[in-house]
């Protein structure tokens, strides 16, 4: 459980250091867009107050704390699942550390701002991608990833 406390609270602080840096420091949520190297990476400020891709996007405080319990509900069963299926693999513990840190990053946006705070925009060959995401986003993304890949590895190990 150390490694996954320990990457739960690395994510986090990487997350809002990010942010801190980009948004407040940067400027970004002055000056709304820096081109870091166009067009794969760009800063591009957003508010997210819904889910991905503008879901659930609604100025309603519910929608706010709907979502807030929702990845603490997540936090809590992903931790329960760990801790009881797959208390010594490592792998599972990173993933699952990654995935937590990520959803604590974005919960601690909306109990500070209100809203999840995105900035990254990654555009590619001749294809102009207009949403944006965060450093959460990506561990959350990976680590459920993870979890899928490396849970089935063990599965598959305990059935040979």
């Amino acid at each position: 459980m150390r490694l996954l406390i320990q990457t739960s609270i690395g994510a986090l602080l990487i997350d809002q250091i990010s942010k801190y840096l980009v948004v407040f420091w940067m400027g970004l949520d002055r000056v709304r867009s820096i081109d870091v190297l166009p067009p794969l990476l760009n800063f591009r400020y957003g508010e997210n107050r819904g889910i991905n891709f503008g879901l659930l996007d609604g100025d309603g405080d519910w929608t706010r704390w709907m979502l807030i319990g929702f990845s603490l509900l997540v936090v809590g069963a992903v931790v329960y699942w760990v801790r009881r299926w797959h208390p010594m693999a490592w792998r599972m513990q990173l993933c699952a550390g990654l995935l937590i840190g990520g959803a604590l990053g974005n919960v601690t946006d909306r109990l500070l701002y209100g809203y999840v705070l995105d900035f990254l925009n990654m555009s590619c060959c001749g294809i102009n991608n207009p949403f944006v995401f965060n450093v959460a986003d990506v561990f959350i993304f990976a680590g459920a990833i993870g979890l899928a890949i490396f849970d089935g590895r063990q599965n598959r190990e305990k059935a040979t």
